[in-house]
């Protein structure tokens, strides 16, 4: 997600905490902690193995910068590929070298510390300089970074992550004297809602509200993907390189190694799945596999609620020879074959197909990463214990809560691919983009295209529909303002320096 979001969050945040937030507060306000959970790339990776790298000066040892360290990635590219992937299957890591996540404020203050590369790879360093501009505390604003290659299972199970999240709101009570307030950005708003989940099974069931009113005082959701962000697929099929200096395909091969890959996938508001929490404590099978449940509205519906499909991708009507993948001259042979027979099959996916696995699936035939991403998305995802987070939402039971948003940018729906006539990880093209802007879709070209728009468009990264999703929590307390975003400083992901105005709802 593009660190913008933290610029934005900088003056609404410390406006509202310190005046009608805290003003509701019935203890002392300065009592309060700040807790930050940072969103997908945001925190620092760090060696924690030996790794000699040939051909290089530059080697990786035990607390070496990984992640961001642009120097080594220049240098040593194939090296740090071995520390940052996982096993796709089992997000173990590679056998050669492994990863863990930084601890601290410094974790997630800047990315790639350094004279050139320290403004463009700044996360949250500006907010916490703002932080103490104000005279807050250094013990008032504590960091939760996590390993955000992960998928939700695996952060419990290999980091505790959530347990050491529940000790960390309990030692700000007992150290400060007052709750927390929670700042979520991107992917961490997920991670969040996560632990809402997990807690309810830590926690008797008396005592889970009474829990967060101790704790948790408000909830700051900053470009919260709600629904999904369509860029993640953009990411599995063809590559997305978040600005570094490695090519799609590079990216690719690492991205999808990541559990975390599929927690972003769009998904459709009309489908849910049993309720795990209700199931545990009557007595149901706490391994019991999610079942989807749609409504008729997702019959209904053209596009799962989304403005249009969010994948259509030409596949091959004949392939050529007996090989699942076919080199570049055998694809090249596939191509003209099938122009001579007719034209390629064009598939069409909404985002219900895609998050319930159709998708991946349908193309297995034509990509090798699909049956990987599909085994993930059943294990990690469908089959998770404790939520399926390819469901919607429901307001979290808390005091406060705040959804921060920007809207009125060009952001991305939906994505035509081809084949491309190379070999994997390079095998597919993005021949068309549609895009929301203003309360209309238009082509890459500039056509304009039918669907159903939102009001408004994203911010750039997410699209109106997912951001805007916490308008369904909107209960007694209303309160919704629309605010001109302030010039944002560059940061890693973020080429430009724009201007775009926000939504802030309180629900």
């Amino acid at each position: 997600m593009r660190g913008g979001h933290v610029g934005f969050v900088v003056t609404f945040i410390l406006l509202a905490a310190a005046g009608n937030l805290c003003g509701e507060f019935a203890g002392d306000y300065s009592k309060l902690s700040g807790i930050i959970i940072p969103g997908f790339a945001s925190t620092q990776l760090r060696a924690w193995s030996i790794l000699d790298c040939p051909y290089s000066p530059l080697d990786f040892n035990p607390l070496d910068l990984v992640w961001l360290d642009t120097t080594k990635l220049l240098s040593a590219v194939n090296c740090w590929l071995k520390c940052m992937m996982l096993d796709p299957y089992n997000q173990t890591d590679h056998r050669e070298c492994k990863s863990r996540p930084d601890s601290g404020l410094s974790a997630i203050t800047e990315l790639d510390p350094g004279y050139i590369t320290g403004p463009l790879s700044s996360v949250w360093k500006e907010w916490i300089k703002w932080c103490i501009e104000f005279g807050i505390e250094a013990n008032a604003i504590i960091a939760a970074p996590y390993d955000w290659r992960l998928s939700p299972s695996k952060l419990e199970e290999r980091d505790l992550y959530f347990h050491k999240l529940k000790l960390t709101f309990e030692t700000a009570l007992k150290l400060r004297g007052g709750p927390s307030i929670v700042f979520a950005h991107s992917l961490g708003n997920n991670v969040f809602r996560y632990f809402l989940e997990w807690l309810k099974l830590e926690i008797a069931p008396k005592e889970y509200g009474r829990w967060l009113d101790d704790h948790i005082h408000a909830y700051f959701a900053v470009g919260a993907p709600l629904l999904g962000a369509i860029e993640t697929v953009k990411a599995t099929l063809s590559g997305s390189t978040f600005g570094l200096p490695v090519s799609e395909g590079t990216a690719r091969l690492m991205f999808n190694t990541f559990g975390s890959s599929i927690w972003m996938l769009p998904f459709s508001k009309h489908c849910t799945t049993d309720n795990v929490y209700r199931r545990h404590f009557s007595g149901g099978n706490r391994k019991y596999h999610h079942a989807y449940h749609c409504d008729e509205h997702e019959l209904k519906s053209k596009y799962s609620g989304w403005p249009t499909n969010i994948i259509n991708i030409e596949v091959p009507s004949i392939r050529a020879g007996n090989e699942v993948y076919p080199s570049v001259v055998e694809t090249a042979q596939t191509n003209l074959s099938g122009m001579e027979c007719g034209f390629p099959t064009q598939l069409s996916f909404s985002a219900r197909e895609v998050s319930d696995g159709t998708f991946f699936k349908a193309i297995k035939n034509y990509d090798p990463d699909s049956e990987r991403l599909f085994h993930l998305l059943k294990k990690s995802y469908h089959d998770d214990p404790i939520l399926n987070p390819l469901t919607p939402w429901e307001r979290p039971p808390l005091k406060n809560i705040f959804c921060i948003y920007g809207v009125d940018s060009k952001t991305e729906v939906g994505y035509y691919f081809a084949p491309s006539g190379k070999p994997y990880p390079d095998n597919w093209i993005i021949t068309d983009v549609i895009y929301e802007i203003e309360g209309s879709l238009y082509s890459r070209s500039g056509n304009l295209v039918e669907g159903y728009p939102g009001a408004t468009s994203g911010d750039e990264t997410v699209p109106y529909h997912s951001l805007s999703w916490c308008k369904n929590w909107l209960g007694p307390k209303v309160n919704i303002t629309r605010t001109p975003q302030l010039e944002l400083h560059p940061t890693f992901s973020s080429s430009a320096v724009h201007l775009v105005s926000g939504w802030t709802v309180r629900v």
